[in-house]
């Protein structure tokens, strides 16, 4: 698949135009994000990326985030992570290495320029949501991605080793402590960026990705909180748990450590507030009617997206799902 919307015979526009945000974080958000891509045209999508994974390494800002889902959208992932960059060397950090400098964070050669230039333009006081704007119009990226917040928000993991940022727990120590909690600093004096909530009032719906609900997704939530359009607008979640498992990283061992068995009624519990649907895969149907329950309208599918085709095919039945609300 090619960057961007695609007008192919193979994926025509929708016939009712539907204006969409998606909320967004790590590989399962940009896939779907992606598969939105192939269908909706750039003025029907507007993607709003979580940033409280952002942190400072070798003197570099870093947005693991809002990278994963701008390489992805640009084809420039890698296919077998879903995170950095294709076709990416190590000749930096395998050096910093070699110099005694912390290498637990690999950052591939690419990728290094990328921080470089982005903390080059940060030091001269532009906006996080101007120099994401310039990068997707050089990497031919046509849809709207913007971060949640030009503000500093910062995730921290309260574990039973006392509290760790994030990147700290989720790289450095691979998910290892145990999870207590969660706190986002900085998050009461952040403001949205501008567009994303202009964005959030002209759409028809907000599609939540399948991101980890805790870490990726709560931190937008905290800066553009959506029960203010509870019954003016579907808000529609889609698992990224099946079977009881994340489809990658460390969402069910969360749920598991803060007493609450991880599965796709969890993932919908946890948003109950906000959603008019929910999509499962159909690994998990036996937990319809337990969603159901929750006022929350259900769509059963296939969700698991190990293909490119499998992110528009997702796309397409979150977009019908979504007709039917």
């Amino acid at each position: 698949m090619t960057p961007g919307y695609s007008d192919s015979k193979n994926h025509p526009p929708p016939a009712v135009r539907r204006r969409i945000v998606a909320f967004a974080g790590g590989v399962g958000g940009a896939k779907l994000a992606h598969g939105l891509a192939q269908i909706l045209p750039p003025e029907d999508l507007t993607i709003i990326v979580n940033t409280g994974d952002d942190f400072e390494h070798l003197g570099l800002y870093v947005c693991p985030d809002l990278d994963t889902v701008c390489y992805t959208l640009a084809g420039l992932a890698n296919p077998e992570t879903g995170w950095g960059r294709v076709s990416e060397t190590w000749n930096a950090i395998t050096n910093v290495e070699k110099l005694g400098g912390p290498a637990w964070f690999r950052l591939g050669d690419q990728d290094i320029a990328t921080h470089l230039e982005r903390t080059r333009r940060l030091k001269e006081g532009q906006t996080l949501s101007q120099i994401t704007k310039d990068f997707c119009k050089a990497w031919g990226i046509k849809h709207t991605v913007l971060p949640m917040s030009d503000a500093p928000v910062r995730t921290v993991v309260v574990s039973d080793e006392g509290e760790l940022a994030f990147q700290e727990y989720f790289v450095h120590r691979r998910c290892e402590p145990k999870v207590k909690g969660f706190r986002f600093d900085g998050v009461a004096g952040a403001e949205a960026v501008v567009g994303a909530r202009e964005a959030v009032e002209a759409a028809d719906a907000i599609v939540i990705c399948p991101s980890n609900p805790w870490v990726s997704v709560d931190p937008i939530l905290n800066v553009i909180p959506l029960n203010e359009w509870r019954g003016t607008k579907p808000v529609v979640a889609v698992s990224p748990i099946i079977g009881g498992k994340a489809v990658k990283g460390p969402a069910a061992k969360m749920f598991d450590e803060l007493g609450i068995e991880p599965s796709a009624a969890a993932v919908a519990s946890h948003y109950r507030t906000i959603l008019a649907g929910f999509v499962l895969d159909k690994a998990d149907l036996n937990m319809e009617d337990q969603i159901k329950k929750l006022n929350i309208e259900t769509r059963v599918v296939n969700t698991l997206m190990n293909h490119l085709t499998d992110r528009t095919r997702l796309a397409d039945d979150v977009l019908d799902f979504i007709g039917s609300l």
